[in-house]
């Protein structure tokens, strides 16, 4: 059997084959990776794998007809086995006005180097990774007496190459890495437990936080949850941290995606060129950023990313799209196209974040004379057409401006179209830590509901 090598060649050649088959348009993307997981517990390893993996996957248009289809065995009968079953799918399948490439002109010309591999790190022996771990962990069980056990700790790496070639002309390719390390120690005082967690994730190994900060951070997060109150009902201020803030910024970023927009599911359809929240509420998209989590030099379909303000100061400046969902919608796309192998297209961010304020989060803390800081959210409690939001949270309580007590079992209720209205501070403390991230931000009353 003759094994291929994944490679723009490959894709070109295959859109040929199609062409002559029939198919209008097609476009190939192709993956490979080499991950390695590692998990360790009470300084024993738990879980450790490594995998290799290649896809190729094919997308062809018979006119407004189209379908998918992707396989694991790269050799040439198993291509020329998916390009006759794609051709007989797609031929098969409902026509769609909307269905189709890009034009010609979308697609992007240049492919800017990011800095988003790091080769170096490939020569890490499994040794070192295991150490990895364990120190991280072995950090949080040091820090204090308190934290007597452990969820454990992971490590794990991840190298890989994308490749997308289309019927318009359009081919290019881009290695990635990435490395994260983890632990989720558990306090104890008096019987009672309390878990918490930390993490760092980044491209280039060497800029990973060191085991010892991720270990004792994730130490202090657990230890300051211990002897948890419970509280009344009441409307107050509200602080979400970064973590927590981000999530606020998922909630925006899915109520942005084209698709959410034109099935009628989100609170931001017909919205554009409007305010939508206060005026210390700018986020930025921006998938050119090197060496960040969310950087790529083109989309899911070929299309330059690029830096765009998606609300400023309050006012709605864009969508997110791909070619689909614009077309749907009447606009083009955004360049935020994300697919994975054998998959059709759909819409995600690429570096998502609420720009910076001017407050030091121990600033923002200070000026809540009663009220809730949170530090995790639970559940799922955000309605996207109504912008209705109820979620389960921990943290602590403020009390004249310092952080009094830890708190859970309580839930924070209101509404995102007035949440986002009622952003009344913003930190200077934005880390690019994940793809979608914000600073510390206040938002002036929402119900905190306990007993």
């Amino acid at each position: 059997m003759e094994r291929l090598e994944l490679s723009r060649e490959l894709g070109e050649d295959i859109l040929r084959k199609v062409k002559e088959k029939g198919a209008s348009q097609g476009d190939v993307l192709m993956g490979e990776s080499d991950t390695f997981f590692v998990s360790v517990r009470l300084g024993e390893v738990d879980k450790i794998s490594q995998a290799q993996e290649k896809r190729l996957g094919l997308r062809l248009f018979f006119g407004s007809s189209s379908a998918t289809a992707s396989t694991s065995d790269i050799s040439r009968s198993s291509m020329d086995r998916l390009i006759d079953e794609t051709c007989a799918f797609a031929r098969l399948t409902a026509k769609d006005q909307y269905s189709g490439l890009p034009s010609e002109d979308q697609l992007a010309q240049d492919l800017p180097d990011l800095a988003l591999f790091d080769d170096s790190a490939r020569s890490l022996s499994v040794e070192e990774k295991i150490r990895l771990a364990r120190e991280a962990e072995g950090s949080a069980l040091a820090y204090d007496t308190r934290i007597a056990n452990s969820e454990g700790s992971e490590f794990s790496s991840q190298f890989g190459r994308v490749i997308y070639a289309n019927s318009l002309g359009f081919s290019g390719e881009y290695p990635a890495s990435s490395f994260s390390l983890s632990v989720i120690p558990v306090a104890t005082l008096n019987g009672s437990m309390q878990r918490d967690y930390w993490y760092s994730t980044r491209r280039t190994f060497s800029l990973l936080d060191s085991p010892k900060t991720v270990g004792e951070t994730a130490a202090q997060r657990a230890l300051r949850r211990l002897g948890a109150q419970k509280i009344k009902t009441r409307e107050v201020p509200v602080v979400f941290d970064p973590e927590t803030a981000a999530s606020l910024l998922r909630n925006l970023a899915s109520a942005l995606s084209g698709y959410s927009l034109y099935k009628g599911a989100s609170f931001l359809a017909g919205r554009l060129g409007s305010k939508i929240g206060s005026e210390l509420l700018t986020v930025i998209d921006d998938g050119t950023m090197p060496g960040a989590l969310g950087s790529k030099p083109f989309d899911g379909e070929g299309l330059p990313t690029r830096k765009k303000i998606v609300v400023e100061k309050g006012v709605l400046q864009t969508y997110l799209l791909d070619t689909y969902s614009g077309r749907k919608l009447g606009y083009p796309s955004t360049g935020n196209a994300s697919r994975s192998v054998g998959e059709p297209p759909g819409v995600a961010p690429t570096n998502f974040y609420l720009s910076g304020g001017k407050y030091a989060p121990e600033e923002i803390i200070a000026s809540v004379e009663d009220g809730f800081y949170v530090t995790e959210l639970i559940g799922f409690g955000v309605n996207l057409v109504s912008g209705d939001y109820s979620r389960g949270a921990v943290g602590q309580w403020i009390e004249k401006g310092k952080l009094a007590y830890p708190v859970e079992e309580v839930t924070i209720a209101g509404n995102l179209k007035e949440m986002l209205q009622n952003i009344e501070m913003v930190g200077n403390d934005l880390e690019m830590r994940s793809r979608i991230v914000a600073p510390t931000l206040k938002i002036s009353r929402m119900t905190v509901a306990g007993h």
